[in-house]
């Protein structure tokens, strides 16, 4: 996998972020945020969904208790968010696998509670607490679109 390193200062640094990568992803891309409570993943995801855009006027929340939003964009947007799912089985029973066959862009917060279902062929975004409002994002994709293309 090929990988990008990109620093952000600010949410709206991490929005605008999220926003590029948005306009790079492809219709049955898998995106997978990794990170702690507090990192940025709910951020990121809203700038990528932004991206695809999803009308700009739609207020975007975290599926925290929901556990999957989906919008309508350039093309559909299936956002999961696993944190109070506590096993594989959780996971199964509210079918996401179906959304990881279409052609939908999948974008899942905590996917590390997905690891055993994900497709091998995904976008990987590690994030990391650099200090109180900056992040390092490492960006894998099995292309080389993001270091390619990748412009902020």
């Amino acid at each position: 996998m090929k990988s990008v390193v990109i620093i952000s200062s600010s949410h709206e640094e991490t929005r605008k972020i999220g926003r590029a990568i948005g306009k790079l992803l492809t219709a049955g891309d898998v995106v997978c945020l990794y990170g702690d409570l507090g990192s940025g993943k709910t951020c990121l995801a809203q700038g990528i969904i932004k991206g695809l855009d999803v009308a700009e006027d739609k207020y975007l929340r975290s599926p925290t208790f929901t556990l999957i939003n989906q919008y309508k964009g350039r093309m559909p947007v299936c956002h999961l968010d696993l944190y109070r799912l506590d096993n594989i089985n959780e996971v199964e029973d509210i079918g996401i696998e179906e959304h990881m066959c279409g052609d939908e862009v999948v974008i899942i917060e905590w996917a590390e509670r997905l690891e055993k279902l994900l497709p091998e062929k995904r976008i990987d975004i590690h994030i990391s607490s650099v200090d109180v409002n900056t992040r390092r994002f490492i960006i894998s994709c099995p292309d080389n679109r993001f270091e390619e293309s990748l412009t902020i």
